[in-house]
């Protein structure tokens, strides 16, 4: 059984670009109702508390983007299909170009995630550009898991990357590491500067 979200996944909501807030928890109801699962049953497939699960119903949480994948996983449909804009634009493409600074924007404790393509459905990797705010384990939270694999590469700054079963390990500017999603694992800015990476999460 997975175990339930994090105090770091829960902060207080913010606006997504082309998806604000209301939508998500719009959607994630949506969803859970097509395919007539309760909230206590999203919660057992998933490992996320429905307190949890109602608070970004309703618009009083934000989920991190780990748990947008755990509640996707959950629900049976692509992290895309949770975040799309309800035109359904660019649904069939195997082809999506996203802008510098257009991608959707979302904001956690740890981190702030820029999400690319996701006007491409069903895909099996979800690229990123992630701003690493936290500078401590204790600022950060626990660790983050999921299933699937991912690679990071730091396009800025300095990150510490620490997980469950190894040491902690310094990366600089073009250094990249690739991981096992379902150890814990989480990233630190050591820099002077807020690190900037580029992430790509397989989803398994």
């Amino acid at each position: 059984m997975p175990r339930p979200a994090p105090v770091a996944d829960l902060i207080e909501p913010r606006s997504y670009r082309g998806l604000d807030a209301s939508e998500l928890g719009r959607r994630l109801r949506e969803l859970r109702k097509q395919r007539k699962q309760t909230q206590g049953a999203l919660s057992r497939r998933t490992g996320i508390a429905t307190s949890t699960i109602s608070k970004v119903e309703n618009n009083q949480l934000s989920p991190s983007f780990e748990t947008l994948l755990r509640l996707a996983e959950g629900l049976d449909v692509a992290l895309t299909e949770l975040l799309a804009p309800r035109d359904g634009s660019g649904g069939l493409t195997r082809l999506c170009v996203t802008r510098e600074g257009q991608g959707r924007h979302h904001e956690t404790q740890p981190y702030h995630y820029e999400i690319l393509c996701t006007e491409l459905v069903n895909k099996r990797m979800h690229p990123l550009i992630a701003r690493l705010k936290a500078r401590s384990r204790t600022e950060f939270g626990e660790l983050f898991h999921h299933p699937g694999e991912e690679l990071f590469y730091v396009l800025e700054g300095e990150v510490e990357l620490h997980t469950e079963h190894y040491g902690p390990t310094r990366l600089a500017k073009g250094d990249c590491a690739y991981l096992d999603s379902t150890m814990g694992h989480g990233c630190l800015s050591v820099g002077a500067e807020d690190a900037l990476v580029f992430w790509v999460s397989i989803v398994s």
